[in-house]
């Protein structure tokens, strides 16, 4: 848990993005001083900023160093990381936001989530506690990452924390919601993947079309619901 601004670091990553880390334990309000940030940087970019990109603990900051070299700034690190101690400074993560809360509809095991009957074996409890446990909870995305629109979410009840496969499967259908260790997460199209699969949702997670291309951004909220399979099939004949 970050204890003050004090506490921030920065380091390289290659020549031309920096780090910032707030601390080293997944928890809701870093992550809000991660989004302030982003925030901050996004709203009032110095001139080379490329992009900002989340994770749980951390901020990474892509810059063109050539573009900063042009505009007369020897050392681009040194500016970049000037840069973003002054944002530190101003950060406010009392601020209203534009987040969303985004309720997910899943038919939970049979074809849908395979592995539902293990992730109840594995923690000596019943399938309808397990699917009780995932939909009573609300998760935060952290990030965006694995896959475009692959949200990695916090917030997830250890009574259902089950690992990884041991083999991976070559193909895990589009919507397929899983779980690996103490993490939930949806698969945004076919993929390979390892996670224990307990349900899945027809609501399209990846857009190619729209812009932002992710339902699904860093800093939502996401509330799961189960739905019957007949329930799952007319949402899917809807094109959600």
């Amino acid at each position: 848990m970050i204890r003050s601004l004090k506490s921030v670091e920065m380091k390289p990553l290659g020549d031309s993005a920096v780090i910032v880390n707030f601390g080293s334990v997944i928890d809701p309000k870093m992550a809000k001083y991660i989004q302030a940030l982003q925030k901050i940087l996004n709203n009032n970019p110095f001139e080379g900023l490329i992009e900002c990109v989340p994770s749980y603990t951390n901020l990474t900051i892509y810059y063109d160093t050539i573009m900063i070299y042009r505009n007369g700034k020897l050392h681009p690190y040194q500016f970049v990381t000037e840069y973003i101690e002054n944002s530190l400074q101003n950060m406010d993560i009392s601020e209203e936001n534009t987040f969303q809360l985004i309720e997910i509809p899943v038919c939970y095991g049979g074809i849908y989530g395979p592995d539902l009957e293990i992730v109840a074996n594995q923690n000596d409890i019943s399938i309808k506690e397990v699917i009780n446990i995932h939909s009573s909870q609300e998760y935060l995305v952290h990030m965006i990452g694995f896959a475009p629109g692959f949200a990695f979410l916090g917030g997830m009840d250890d009574k259902i924390a089950t690992p990884r496969k041991d083999v991976p499967r070559l193909t895990i259908p589009s919507g397929s919601v899983g779980i690996a260790g103490k993490q939930t997460g949806i698969y945004p199209f076919e993929t390979p993947g390892g996670w224990q699969l307990i349900g899945r949702t027809p609501v399209k997670l990846f857009l190619p079309d729209q812009q932002p291309p992710s339902l699904l951004k860093a800093g939502d909220t996401i509330r799961f619901y189960p739905i019957t399979e007949t329930e799952y099939k007319q949402l899917e004949a809807q094109n959600l």
